[in-house]
């Protein structure tokens, strides 16, 4: 029996199980134990993380929630075509992708910034990955091209339009294109920050822990390796089995301005960038220093609004990935909030830095607050233009009015505005 439509009283069911999220975190766990135990610090037991996060969360979303049964995989299991009906489609998609991985090794080639610094270790990942990839695809494509409804994606068009096939559709080719600046972009980005992570909370000084600053930052430290392990899960594991392929990346030029003004190259928030607004300012273990019970009561706000961060990340399960489609998420932090992890990550910032008090000046004070102020204006745009692109689906809409009328963080907002 088809289920009734979500009305306003009803939030949507989530695209996410909380099964996955848990068991990622229990795979992540047991690994991050092992390596604490034995002192692994180094990129490949990072690595091995990943797997021990990916590995529980594929295993249950296919024998638990079977995802792979799902419609919006596009996958019809009962009638499967002839192997030879589909070979010629699958052999115009590895045209498609292989044309398409050869233009972003170009631009990784070209990009002097992918080969300084941590960039050099993903680059290393894709240097000895890719070979294989390709080789797997192969028989992966034949393989699920004779399930699929419709085999003709947007590589097909892409291979299709390479080899001078009739039926391409442009539109198709675009959106093949922004998929793979998404992935392109944002897994070389995770895979340069995965070591530092890894190391920075492996090499644990556990004499230390007493001081509340001390553990703060380990807990901090803590909740970014389980963030970006599952982020980085989400960017590489984009198949349809799972149901976790890209549905649509975001079409419109303000979402990737936006995005992309907060990661590197590109980043304005860094260290002397135009938006930089820790000049004349301290932290908050500077401010607080000789009170320990505000040390530990400010780091445990600190380390909630962490986790609250983290687990935004984590409800996405394979999901995770900026400026895409893959599923509408109603649950966990999603039934509080549209966009839990950006209010957690800028409440963070301003907790952490406390723009209005300064070392130096009044002039810097009002400097840094405003800097902030447009920082945390460029993660409203960010919301804006994500809504703007999942408002598509109809499912987003019937959440988005579920959240207006009975998410905890809107009702708060008007309860604050009404007194």
């Amino acid at each position: 029996m088809q289920a009734a439509p979500p009305t306003d009283a009803s939030r949507p069911a989530s695209a996410v199980g909380h099964g996955v999220g848990i068991a990622g975190l229990v795979g992540l766990a047991l690994w991050l134990t092992i390596a604490l135990a034995t002192g692994m610090d180094g990129p490949y037991a990072a690595l091995v993380a990943l797997i021990a996060c990916a590995l529980p969360m594929v295993g249950w979303s296919l024998a638990i929630d079977k995802v792979h049964r799902r419609h919006s995989t596009g996958i019809d299991w009962h009638h499967p075509r002839p192997a030879v009906e589909t070979r010629d489609v699958s052999l115009t998609k590895l045209a498609g992708l292989y044309v398409t991985w050869g233009a972003i090794a170009l631009l990784y080639g070209i990009g002097r910034f992918y080969w300084d610094r941590n960039y050099g270790f993903a680059m290393w990942c894709f240097g000895h990955a890719m070979p294989v990839v390709a080789l797997l695809a192969v028989p992966y494509l034949l393989w699920l091209d004779r399930y699929l409804v419709d085999p003709r994606d947007g590589a097909w068009h892409v291979g299709a339009w390479l080899t001078g096939q009739p039926g391409v559709e442009r539109q198709a080719i675009y959106g093949h294109m922004r998929s793979w600046a998404v992935k392109a972009f944002f897994l070389a980005f995770m895979l340069a920050v995965i070591p530092g992570n890894w190391a920075g909370f492996v090499h644990t000084d556990w004499r230390r822990l007493g001081d509340p600053v001390a553990l703060t930052q380990w807990l901090i430290a803590l909740m970014f390796v389980v963030d970006v392990a599952f982020a980085t899960v989400g960017y590489v594991l984009t198949l349809r089995p799972l149901d976790a392929h890209i549905r649509s990346a975001n079409p419109y030029a303000a979402a990737w301005t936006a995005a992309l003004i907060c990661y590197p190259p590109f980043q304005l928030m860094e260290e002397g960038g135009p938006l930089d607004y820790h000049p004349g300012t301290q932290d908050w273990s500077a401010w607080f220093a000789g009170h320990p019970l505000l040390l530990a009561a400010w780091g445990a706000i600190l380390v909630a609004l962490t986790a609250l961060y983290a687990w935004a990340t984590v409800a996405f399960g394979l999901r995770f990935s900026n400026l895409t489609h893959r599923g509408i998420l109603t649950h966990g932090p999603y039934a509080w909030s549209r966009h839990p992890a950006y209010l957690a990550k800028n409440l963070f910032w301003w907790l952490s830095t406390l723009p209005l008090l300064t070392t130096g000046s009044l002039i810097d004070a009002v400097r840094a607050t405003a800097l902030m102020g447009i920082v945390s204006g460029i993660y409203y745009w960010r919301a804006r233009t994500e809504e703007r692109h999942l408002g598509r689906d109809p499912v987003y809409r019937a959440y988005s009015r579920w959240m207006t009328r009975h998410g905890a963080v809107p009702r708060f907002l008007r309860w604050l505005v009404a007194h």
